[in-house]
């Protein structure tokens, strides 16, 4: 049976369905993430490509490239309220990470430990509390050539302090 879930932008124009469960959920800290939500974070649900679908309008598009990888991320959004919906990466082709906000309900979706993690938490704010008992990454969760990553998994949850700067 199906998990279907929809969502879209705030105007309605660009509408999509998920239907299945994400592979897994990110929460990205990074810099170009904060700038593209306007806030400390990414909540982003991945799902593969072929359980998403694109219901009604047709999404403009944006490309950036990774500071990280050098990779395109493709930003798609509606052209008239300008809501990003998902993100298509050059590195990760089969997958679409949605913006989970836009879900018309963006609590539906597990963040337990067994289907969460959280990435770039180098560029963390300051204030953010880190959770204990998920996969932490300085960096990404995989290396360029695909090799994981080593995760830091807390005890307790960590709130972020101002980082020095360096002269």
């Amino acid at each position: 049976m199906p998990v279907v879930h929809e969502g879209g932008c705030l105007c309605g124009d660009v509408r999509y369905r998920t239907i299945a469960e994400p592979v897994r959920v990110t929460i990205c800290h990074c810099t170009f993430c904060q700038r593209l939500t306007g806030s400390a974070h990414l909540v982003e649900p991945i799902f593969r490509r072929n359980d998403v679908l694109i219901l009604g309008g047709d999404p403009k598009t944006y490309e950036h490239r990774s500071d990280s990888s050098g990779k395109r991320v493709t930003l798609n959004f509606c052209g008239r309220c300008a809501t990003t919906i998902y993100l298509e990466l050059e590195r990760f082709s089969d997958i679409l990470g949605l913006c989970g906000g836009t879900f018309d309900d963006p609590n539906w979706f597990d963040r337990s430990k067994d289907r969460c993690r959280h990435i770039f938490t180098r560029s963390a704010q300051k204030g953010v509390i880190l959770p204990p008992d998920l996969d932490l990454y300085e960096e990404h969760a995989l290396q360029l050539d695909g090799t994981p990553n080593q995760p830091t998994i807390l005890a307790h949850a960590l709130i972020v302090s101002p980082r020095k700067r360096r002269s």
